[in-house]
């Protein structure tokens, strides 16, 4: 019975190794989202030769202007989502399968890389997914039109919001040690 019930755990034990796929599988997506920011970004910046043009008129030049910047949002919106997507397969890695090594004794290593529990991960996940919400925000913000003061009043709402909810992150994380 004693063999039987040792055999069972170190299947389960074992069973752990099934985390290897989300790992792997978000690091090729973390990837691939950083190569199609950084080719949105290579084209964005390719098509700015004609803001300096004196061929275009000033409304033209306007519209490349706020065309670029909301290029610029959606790039950053992808960067961002490429860093959830690595920190999440580090954090999975870590705390299913073994500590990264050089993560831990690096001197350059970012803190944001080691993870020790679930409540570690979700913390640092919750922070970056926070700033891509802060990004779309910015980014329906640079459409929007305010025909009423009720409208412009919704949109400081939502800024404030935004502001309370980096306020809570801040002061909250770590377990509420106000993390400076």
């Amino acid at each position: 019975m004693k063999l039987l019930e040792t055999m069972f755990e170190n299947f389960l034990w074992n069973s752990r190794l099934m985390v290897l796929a989300a790992v792997l599988m978000s690091l090729v997506s973390a990837a691939a989202v950083l190569y199609m920011s950084s080719i949105d970004a290579w084209i964005m910046v390719s098509h700015l030769g004609n803001y300096l043009s004196s061929e275009i008129s000033t409304e033209e030049r306007l519209i490349l202007r706020a065309e670029t910047i909301k290029h610029v949002v959606e790039i950053i919106d992808g960067y961002l989502l490429a860093t959830v997507l690595l920190i999440f397969a580090l954090g999975l890695y870590e705390l299913f399968i073994s500590k990264i090594d050089g993560a831990e004794h690096k001197e350059g290593a970012s803190k944001i890389l080691i993870i020790n529990s679930l409540d570690d991960l979700k913390n640092r996940l919750a922070k970056v997914i926070l700033m891509i919400l802060i990004v779309r925000y910015f980014e329906h913000a640079l459409n929007m039109k305010f025909d009423t003061p009720l409208d412009l009043l919704y949109f400081a709402s939502g800024i404030a919001f935004l502001g309370l909810a980096l306020y809570l992150t801040h002061s909250h994380g770590e377990g509420g040690k106000g993390e400076h």
